[in-house]
């Protein structure tokens, strides 16, 4: 019975969040899109105009989308301040002061600090301990729904099949698609440091501009394959709350050499009219290899074309992070090294950090693991390389109807993992 009673009055508190949420944003212009939390604005957004229009109605329909309330009249039935009306089933304050006072003295201040609507009003509430600015800042702007991105998309387009021709070129992720995340990975100092200075960089583009210092935000990874190159470019769309324009130059090659060049000013339009955003280039060294080795005058167009692009694009002036990935560092040329104000470094994990991203990717299995002796038997591998292992020995372990993982189900997938990489090399030798 208790827990029932816990699940009504938690229902209640939900429905009169979305009243006063409604009611304050109607009330007052000067809130915008990004003052509501994503799941009220995702439920309200209107594509046509990409944003929430005013006012903002309650049904009963809407509450059970929003939070999963199905019989909203038994759940309001002791607040005084709602009425229902049986016409559209709408939901409405009868009395706001009361409704604010209610909701106030419910305590869930993590509720107020999560909606930045909610904290406008009730930081200078009877002292309730609230910041509009901290809730505004940790609040995930309308940018990265998946909505507005769709939305956005689609008013660049003409038609569908243009939308089509231009999805072709590159992937665009909103946040909340990206499965990476800056904490599920095992990051170096340096690392750490400069994803930081791109955070303040994000959040001062107004000061960096007044100042005239727009050579910011041009970052190129550089180091073997599977060491968290992409994963952390990724992981930074769902960190800044930025969507992410990801291209590989092989994907806008096209087979009329002339178009090439179309296409990456295409990309790079997208980028700057999608900002803020992240633009990702992947197989970046495909620039260098193409300069070297390619005598044909429309590809060296194009690669100037890529260049030139670069050059001009700005996250200070555009709002766009340009991160670049390579494997192969040696074959860039200087001409591609000096367009980025940063190369971060992505080298193999030394035994330490081995460990650490075996003691991070098998947090949550159920296993029995002496991490550091998986991290000696484990020289020279990346940190893909050790989640192919460790995925491998529970899928081993499933054939046997098992959900626990023990030490030898580990080690016998690094020999197994061992045995793979010789078979290739031999296979390549000859």
């Amino acid at each position: 019975m208790g827990a029932e009673n816990d699940l009504e009055k938690q229902a209640a508190i939900e429905v009169a969040e979305l009243l006063l949420t409604a009611d304050i944003y109607n009330r007052k212009e000067n809130l915008t899109e990004d003052d509501l939390p994503p799941k009220i604005r995702k439920h309200y957004f209107d594509a046509e105009t990409r944003s929430v229009k005013r006012p903002i109605y309650v049904s009963s329909t809407d509450v059970e989308k929003i939070y999963g309330i199905g019989n909203v009249k038994s759940v309001i039935k002791d607040l005084t301040f709602v009425a229902f009306e049986e016409f559209g089933s709408q939901l409405r304050l009868t009395v706001f002061d009361v409704a604010a006072k209610w909701f106030a003295n419910q305590k869930d201040l993590d509720r107020i600090r999560s909606n930045p609507t909610l904290a406008y009003f009730f930081e200078s509430y009877d002292s309730l301990n609230v910041s509009y600015a901290q809730a505004r800042e940790d609040n995930k702007p309308l940018s990265a729904d998946r909505e507005w991105i769709d939305a956005r998309i689609k008013e660049l387009c003409k038609d569908e099949k243009e939308a089509d021709e231009l999805l072709k070129l590159a992937y665009i992720k909103a946040p909340e698609d990206v499965r990476d995340s800056i904490a599920g990975l095992i990051l170096n100092e340096e690392q750490k440091a400069e994803i930081e200075k791109m955070g303040k960089a994000l959040k001062n583009r107004k000061y960096l501009e007044e100042i005239g210092l727009y050579e910011i935000g041009k970052l190129l990874f550089v180091g073997p394959p599977g060491t968290g190159k992409t994963s952390t470019a990724r992981a930074l769309s769902k960190w800044f709350s930025l969507p992410i324009v990801e291209v590989r130059l092989s994907m806008i090659t096209s087979q009329y050499l002339g178009e090439t060049s179309k296409n990456i000013d295409k990309v790079f339009e997208l980028a700057k009219r999608l900002a803020p955003c992240i633009l990702l280039i992947d197989e970046f060294d495909f620039v260098a290899k193409t300069r070297t080795s390619d005598e044909h005058g429309a590809m060296k167009r194009a690669v100037n074309s890529l260049l030139k692009a670069i050059d001009e694009i700005s996250l200070v002036e555009h709002g766009v992070l340009l991160l670049a990935a390579t494997n192969h560092p040696q074959l860039l040329d200087y001409a591609a090294w000096r367009r980025f104000d940063k190369v971060l470094t992505f080298p193999l994990p030394d035994m330490a950090m081995r460990r650490m991203i075996l003691d991070k990717v098998l947090s949550p299995i159920d296993v029995q693991a002496d991490t550091a002796k998986l991290a000696e038997m484990t020289e020279g591998y990346s940190g893909s390389d050790l989640r192919l292992v460790i995925r491998e020995a529970v899928l081993n372990a499933l054939l046997e109807d098992r959900r626990k993982l023990h030490q030898q189900d580990l080690e016998r997938s690094v020999g197994e993992f061992r045995r793979r990489i010789s078979d290739y090399k031999r296979s390549v030798a000859a």
